[in-house]
């Protein structure tokens, strides 16, 4: 209803995944990268974490894009699975046949490693991308480490990349997990978007939805950086509000007063309070840092004199 009105082809911050709408920030390119050269090594587990909405998604399809035309990939999006069921969605995703009625883990590991090992003599590589990581079972997690002892000489013959939230990190510090996390490659942590990145984030989908004027003021893209904490998510249902909002009130530019009503109706409000006590205690601390210096320095001149 807002499209014509701010000279909009569609929606610009729709919080459906869009490849046309790609955004990689420094912080992505480089996420991007690190996921990159761990599956040029020989190991068997690349690791991606980050919070939620911050852009695993996209570092994902990013490095697909990237990959050799002769790779096949199996992607897991539900993990909560049994030993048993992982593997079988594994085999649905390779299009490897077995017979359901009678499967086990034997079987299914043993079909699965006749497949590598044809896609490999033809020369295909085989990646196992697995979202939400963080739902895995020890035991599961277990399973895919002895997947990856499929091998040459040379090589492993399937490679994983795990994706998901911070928790992933204390699930694969657990003792029992140990020699999984010895064989992890490359690691990254994705963190949310700095002010900066922020404001070129909003006008770059600005940009691809057909519109180049400033329709968001300054003030208004800094207030969406500190209310979201940079968390692209958060930022697009902020900005999607505040379009509304502004439209509503037939203004032609976003304020600041806007993005503000906007969060506090689009975002979950325990969000919003830690995102304030966050900017309240790196206030407290600055002023306490301030006042100590000026203290010392109060002191180190009545030496002095």
């Amino acid at each position: 209803m807002y499209l014509s009105y701010f000279g909009l082809n569609e929606k610009p911050f729709s919080i459906s995944p869009n490849p046309h709408y790609l955004f990689l920030s420094e912080r992505h390119k480089e996420a991007l990268a690190h996921l990159t050269y761990g599956l040029g090594e020989d190991g068997g587990f690349v690791l991606l974490t980050g919070e939620v909405g911050t852009g695993k998604t996209t570092i994902t399809r990013s490095m697909l894009e990237q990959l050799p035309e002769n790779t096949q990939v199996a992607m897991i999006h539900n993990p909560a699975l049994s030993e048993l069921e992982l593997l079988a969605s594994i085999c649905d995703e390779l299009n490897i046949s077995y017979d359901v009625n009678n499967a086990t883990l034997k079987s299914l590991t043993d079909i699965i490693k006749k497949h590598l090992e044809t896609n490999n003599k033809s020369g295909g590589h085989t990646i196992l991308i697995i979202d939400e990581a963080q739902l895995l079972a020890p035991n599961v997690l277990e399973q895919l480490r002895l997947l990856t002892n499929i091998e040459t000489d040379h090589k492993k013959l399937l490679q994983i990349v795990l994706v998901g939230q911070p928790e992933l990190q204390d699930l694969l510090k657990r003792n029992e997990l140990r020699q999984l996390a010895q064989r992890i490659t490359a690691r990254y942590h994705l963190l949310p978007l700095t002010q900066g990145q922020t404001v070129a984030y909003i006008k770059h989908r600005l940009h691809i939805a057909g519109c180049n004027k400033g329709i968001f003021s300054m003030d208004a893209m800094q207030a969406v950086h500190q209310l979201t904490g940079g968390v692209p998510r958060l930022m697009n249902l902020v900005c999607e509000r505040a379009l509304v909002g502004t439209f509503a009130k037939q203004q032609s530019i976003v304020d600041s007063d806007t993005i503000k009503k906007s969060a506090h109706e689009s975002l979950p409000m325990d969000f919003v309070a830690s995102v304030n006590e966050v900017k309240k205690a790196s206030s407290f601390l600055l002023y306490s840092f301030v006042f100590a210096t000026l203290f010392a320095v109060g002191i180190g001149l009545s030496f002095i004199l």
